[in-house]
């Protein structure tokens, strides 16, 4: 009976520290071009079925939508620089969204640090 709470125990450890570790790795994707977020998101996916019935399933919805907001995003501000007379409407909405993803990551790994997941009343 002791190793299966000690295996437990073990499993959700290591799930906060990978949902550590993908925070930091979106956190730095700014220095990296965004190979890190697409490191994160790979692994997100993969790992997600693991954290099923634990508060780490909000962090890695939470990462996950981010991701897929974030590029919808800068697609958009693409489109904007194309047409060359929207230019700076194209940076605006880059910054926005830089801005957003910093809140982003700094409210998800706060309430990672907390023990609290993304979506309060959320059942586990």
């Amino acid at each position: 009976m002791g190793e299966v709470i000690t295996a437990d125990g073990d499993r959700l450890a290591g799930l906060r520290k990978l949902t550590h570790i993908l925070y930091a790795l979106y956190a730095i994707f700014w220095l990296t071009g965004g190979v890190t977020a697409l490191i994160a998101i790979i692994v997100g996916y993969v790992k997600r079925d693991d954290t099923q019935g634990t508060l780490y399933a909000s962090h890695f919805a939470w990462q996950i939508r981010s991701f897929w907001w974030s590029v919808g995003w800068a697609v958009l501000g693409g489109v904007l620089f194309a047409t060359v007379l929207l230019i700076p409407l194209a940076f605006a909405l880059w910054s926005v969204l830089s801005l957003w993803m910093l809140y982003r990551i700094v409210k998800g790994w706060l309430y990672l640090n907390d023990g609290k997941p993304m979506y309060p009343g959320q059942a586990f």
